[in-house]
Parts: C-alpha cells; structure tokens; sequence
C-alpha cells in the first residue's frame, strides 16, 4: 500500500461497506451508566435498517471522494490543513457529541434529574481552557499529534514514548466502550448476534479510517452533528410543545410521574412519596460526597484538555485564528446540545416512564434499560419513522467517533514512535503511511476482539477511566510543557508516566472496578472514590514539577534554554505553517 491510493481500493472499500449496510442496524452507545446487561434481541425495524444504509452509502461516497485527496501523511492526519474554523468546529462537536451524551445524560437527567446535569457542566467547562490555554498554542507549535507540541523542545524519543502510551491508553479504553455498548443495543434493538454487530462495526470503522483519513472522518462527523443537532432539537421540541413551551409546566409533570411511581412501591408513605418526587429538583444522591464531586469534575474539565483525538483536530485548520474559531464554534453547539440533554431527560419523565410500551411490566423497568430512555422518546413523540431517523444518527455517532479514535491511536504510533523514534524522523511520507494503515487494522482487530471480550461488562468505567487518564497523563505534560519554562525531559515524562500509571491502578481498585466489575464484595474497595482525577492529576503535576527542579543535567539546560523560542512561536505562530507543511 503505497500513499496513493488506486482506485480500486476505493471500490473495495465502496463494496465492503455497502455489504455491511445491507445486515447492520444502526448503533447506540452507552457511556455514562451501567451495564445494559444481556439484553434480548427483537424483531428487526427494516425502517431504521433502510435509513441506516441509505447513510452508509452516503458516507462511503465521501471516502471515496476523500481517497482521492489523500496522497500524503499531512492529507491523512490533518486533512491537509484545510478545514475551515466552521467546519472543524461542528466535526468538534460531532466528536464529543457521541450518543455516550446523546444517550446517557438524557438517561441521568431521568434518572436524577437536577443531579444528572453534573455530566453536561463537567464535559463543557473544558472548553474554556481549551479556548484560551491551548488551541492556538496547540496549532501553532503541532503538525500531527499533540505530542508534537509536548515535545517541541524535549528530547524527542523519551517524551514521545509517554505520549504514544498515554494516547493508546485512552483510545483503548474509549474503543472497549464505545463497541461493547454498540453491540449490546444492535443485538436488544434491530436481532443481529452480538459478536456480529461487533464485527460490522468494526470492518466499517476501518474501510472510513483506511480509505478516506482525516477528511472522510471529519465530513462524516460534521454530517452526524448536523443529524443529532436536527434530531435532538425535534424531541426537545416535541416534548415543550406538549406543555405549552412552559419549562414549569414540564418540570410539575415529571415531578408528579416520579411522586406517582414512588407511591407504587409497596411501603411507601405518602409524605416519602413527594419527596421522591421532589427530589428530582434539587442535588441528591448522584456524587456522595465533597471529594467525589471534585474528582470527576476534575477529570470531566481537565480529561477535555488531554483527549487526543479532540486535541488533533486542532491541527486540520490552516491558522491559530481558525482554531479559536474551531473552539468557539464547538462550544455553542455543545452548549446547546447539552441544553436539549436535560430537556430529553425530563421529556423521557413523562413520555416513556408512564407508556407500558416501553416498560417491561408493570411497576418495571424501561426495556432496554434506562439508556434507551432518548430512544424510547424518539418513538413516543416521532413514531417509528423518528425512530429510525434517530437509530441511523446514533449508528453515525458510533461509527465517527471511533474512526477519530483510531486515527489518532494510528498516528501515535505512526508519527510518534515509528517515524519520529524509531526512524529518527528521517521516514518518508509514504512509508508512515503505510505504517499508520497497519496500525488502523490493528487498532480495529483489537477493538473487535476488546469488545467481544468484554461483553458483560460495566463499560462506565473505561470511559471514565479515559477522561481521568487524559486528566491525569496528557493534560499535565501539555500545559507544563507549554506554559513553564523550567520544564524538563525528564520532569514531563516521569510526571507524565506517575499520572498516567495512578489514574489506572487508582480506578482498578475503586469501587466502580473492584466491585462492580470484579466482583469483590461491597465496601472492599482499597480506593474509596470513583474517579480517581483528584489525586492521580495532582500527582502528575506534582511529579513534574519535582524531577523538573531536581534535574540540573545538560540536557535539562537545553530545555530550558529552547523556551522562549518556544514561547515566541506558540504566541506569533511565526514559523508554524512552514513546520506543519501545511
């Protein structure tokens, strides 16, 4: 495979993908609740199927038409550089928009209401920082991965190492998440086996990632942010037209449905009932105490900052002003999807908890579990036909957000440790191709066999896991290798290496894994709290900051005596477009 791509392949790709389209349903994914269990297969909605593959085959045209644009490494990262700032702002939104929102902060709100919000405002306070910490200085100093601009004036292989580890290490942990919950739903929604969804899921992610790069990634992001914005703004819609546009009148029903099923229960006294009720309104029970609360609101703000396929999106636009735009653009559209989450929340209060179609007997849970809860509304106020439209949405949304995970795994590798580390920078574009193509297949075989393995697992956790790493790992080496000019070598890569090591050990041995997931008995858990971000990210800071004074080597002089080059680009941009081949 060669960096031009023969036409032939092209078809192939063409042709896998519409065989695939033909047998795979469309997909929803779980990231912020518990495991869906073994769900039951039904009846296959040939509606949803139909959207699904006229989809499909809309977006492998696009990577046709993406292969033909993509000859060089530059092409396949970072599409080139030509991505407007409007444009790279929705594939923005479109990557973090994932149905991990779409499906479970809908399901938190109905589930806590007022509590599930903590999900909405942890995830968008990341992008002030983002904003005014680091997306210039990210696409003025970067060429392809963030770890570029971590190591601008390190040593390269050392620092490069860390960051292709802590890439992989939060790319695996999303891919586990996001292919066990796509083929738990497929197999509950649309009767395909669960080990073949996986496959299908698979296969296609690599035909868009192989074929099309970057470009393909990011027009299919832009399209399914555009599909979920439209559809979530229809059900938010549907469901404040049911009360007159009265949030109050909204917010007394829900009330009301959850003082009703509370009363239900055998037991419950009627002044215990409309608390329940009214609890919804207020904090709860959601985060136990001040110390969790802090950590996962740490890791959901910083994690933000250290997510390495969001971050090599600011690398796909030609100037740092396009950037900012990119993030501006990005959080107004996040902002405002979040903003219909909690009103899908609380329309799933009072359109499905009180349809017995959508229970599983009476007095019983939601069919599916609680993350079908956005789906469920989607019939109730669409019918089958918004079901179908929804179903296809949420399969796009899997679907893209994996090819941008394992493009920025392959570049990790690719970039980072082949042609940087062990070719001393001196591989040729074609030849890093090829190696990052490799990697994409391997990547998704990997992901296909991670996801049958961990079939009846909680995936909660991995995906909490990948935001406290990101926090814990890549935030801290990329802000202080930006921002502090005594930063050394080896002060980042120990840091780096100390949080990145404790955010995993510390979220094995809590609760969520050690009980949850391993099976140890209740109150057993040798780390009491969730999220271990609090202490794992102080730690990595801490770590940098101590073996970066200590270090009075000569290669710790150098790095601080490239600084205020450093710093000179970071602000001016002077020399950036020249150094990304953009």
């Amino acid at each position: 495979m060669t960096a031009t791509l023969p036409t032939s392949y092209a078809r192939r790709a063409l042709a896998i993908g519409a065989m695939a389209a033909l047998v795979l349903a469309p997909t929803l994914v779980l990231a912020a609740g518990g495991d869906l269990g073994q769900a039951d297969k039904q009846s296959t909605n040939w509606t949803a199927i139909t959207m699904f593959a006229v989809f499909v085959m809309g977006t492998l045209y696009i990577t046709k038409w993406a292969a033909a644009k993509t000859k060089s490494a530059a092409d396949f990262y970072t599409a080139g550089g030509g991505i407007t700032g409007f444009q790279n702002g929705l594939a923005i939104a479109g990557d973090y928009m994932s149905a991990a929102s779409f499906l479970g902060i809908s399901a938190a709100v109905m589930s806590s209401g007022y509590d599930g919000l903590i999900y909405s405002i942890g995830f968008l306070v990341g992008w002030p920082i983002l904003t005014f910490l680091m997306a210039e200085r990210l696409r003025n100093l970067g060429k392809f991965t963030f770890a570029d601009v971590a190591a601008f004036r390190f040593a390269q292989t050392p620092v490069r190492v860390f960051a292709a580890s802590g890439t992989l290490v939060v790319v695996a942990f999303y891919l586990i998440a996001q292919m066990v919950g796509a083929g738990q739903l497929i197999k509950l929604l649309f009767g395909l086996d669960y080990w073949i969804a996986v496959v299908i899921v698979g296969a296609l992610m690599m035909v868009y990632v192989l074929f099309g790069g970057m470009t393909a990634t990011t027009w299919v992001q832009i399209i399914k942010a555009c599909l979920l914005l439209g559809g979530a703004t229809f059900m938010a819609a549907m469901v404040m037209w049911r009360y007159g546009f009265s949030p109050e009148k909204m917010f007394a029903a829900a009330v009301e449905v959850k003082t009703n099923i509370a009363a239900a229960k055998p037991g419950t006294t009627p002044q215990a009932a409309a608390a329940a009720g009214q609890s919804i309104m207020g904090p709860g029970n959601f985060i136990k105490d001040p110390i969790s609360a802090i950590s996962f609101g740490m890791a959901l703000m910083f994690g933000t900052a250290g997510l390495p396929h969001i971050l090599m999106r600011f690398f796909t636009v030609p100037s740092a002003k396009e950037a900012r735009k990119s993030v501006m653009w990005a959080t107004a559209w996040i902002g405002y999807f979040y903003l219909l989450t909690f009103i899908i929340g609380f329309g799933a209060i009072t359109f499905v908890l009180t349809n017995p179609e959508f229970l599983t007997g009476p007095g019983g849970g939601l069919i599916g579990g609680n993350n079908m809860a956005a789906v469920h509304l989607a019939h109730a106020v669409g019918g089958n036909v918004f079901l179908g439209f929804i179903s296809a949405v949420a399969f796009a949304t899997i679907l893209a957000v994996v090819a941008g995970l394992t493009l920025s795994g392959a570049s990790a590798v690719s970039h980072d440790l082949y042609s940087t580390v062990i070719k001393k920078g001196k591989a040729d574009s074609a030849s890093e191709l090829k190696v990052s193509r490799a990697t994409t297949v391997a990547l998704g075989i990997l992901a296909v066999l991670l996801g049958i393995a961990f079939e009846k697992q909680n995936i909660a956790f991995m995906v909490s896991l990948a935001f406290a790493v990101a926090a814990s790992a890549n935030f801290p080496v990329l802000f202080m290798s930006v921002l502090w000019k005594d930063c050394t070598t080896k002060g980042a890569v120990i840091g780096g290496f100390l949080g990145l090591l404790s955010s995993v050990v510390l979220t094995v041995l809590s609760p969520s894994v050690w009980e949850a997931t391993l099976g140890y008995p209740a109150g057993s858990a040798p780390f009491p709290y969730t999220s271990p971000a609090l202490f794992s990210m102080t730690l990595g800071f801490v770590g940098i900051w101590l073996f970066s004074i200590l270090d009075n080597s000569q290669r710790a002089k150098i790095d601080r005596a490239g600084f205020p080059a450093q710093e000179v680009r970071s602000e001016t941009g002077i020399g950036a477009s020249e150094a990304s081949g953009h």
